[in-house]
């Protein structure tokens, strides 16, 4: 229904058409729907011996995790490592990130280092929409898999069909709330508004905040079930 209104909206500032059917409807606003693994899921997932092809993406999965679920875009793009932090802008909202790389997202960065920027995926594709297509489709087959008959058709278990990288931000999202990291802390290292964007332009947010924060969620799947 948004995008038949906004196919309105431009007809009618063209003036193709005068009357305007969304005068008086309303779109309601739906919440979300949570796309975040549980604690014991993403074990689960990260710990699964996958095939041999699929271990680039499920790595690929766990370091948008450990990088505060950050975007795909914005991984390809990744250009150095400086004084132990990642630094970009956000390609979405152009807003300035700066994180911590924590040891067990260096671990995975070592196994992928690219030529002209930190981490390989634009070396082995042509763009980073081909690369998050392949990702997230690989990902999704991630499970048990068996052949009918010798050399038969593979059926496939996905463990979750539906996942994508985007689950990686909801889970760190959820996992933090989880073990009691205040709400200001995760929206600030979601690159959420602080409040009203008056109030933001006043306050220095401290990283130091976020850093601990990230390392508390590492530390309890980590720690899960131990």
């Amino acid at each position: 229904m948004r995008n038949l209104r906004a196919v309105f909206n431009d007809a009618l500032n063209s003036e193709i058409i005068t009357c305007y059917p969304f005068r008086k409807y309303k779109i309601k606003n739906e919440a979300t729907a949570k796309r975040s693994l549980s604690p014991a899921d993403l074990i689960t997932f990260r710990d699964y011996p996958c095939e041999e092809h699929q271990r680039q993406y499920l790595d690929a999965f766990m370091l948008t995790f450990y990088l505060i679920g950050i975007n795909t875009i914005d991984l390809c793009n990744l250009e150095e490592i400086r004084n132990g932090r990642i630094e970009y802008r956000r390609a979405k909202t152009k807003k300035l990130y700066s994180i911590k790389v924590e040891p067990e997202a260096m671990a995975i960065i070592e196994r992928y280092k690219g030529k002209g920027q930190l981490l390989d995926m634009l070396d082995r594709y042509t763009n980073y929409k081909d690369y998050a297509h392949r990702l997230n489709k690989n990902l999704q087959e991630i499970g048990e898999l068996k052949r009918i008959g010798f050399g038969g058709k593979k059926i496939r278990k996905p463990l979750f069909p539906d996942i994508t990288t985007y689950w990686a931000r909801h889970t760190w999202a959820t996992i933090a709330h989880k073990i009691g990291i205040p709400k200001d802390t995760i929206s600030i290292a979601l690159g959420h508004e602080f409040g009203c964007k008056t109030t933001g332009i006043y306050i220095d947010y401290d990283m130091e905040k976020v850093d601990e924060a990230n390392r508390k969620v590492i530390d309890y799947i980590n720690n899960f079930g131990k």
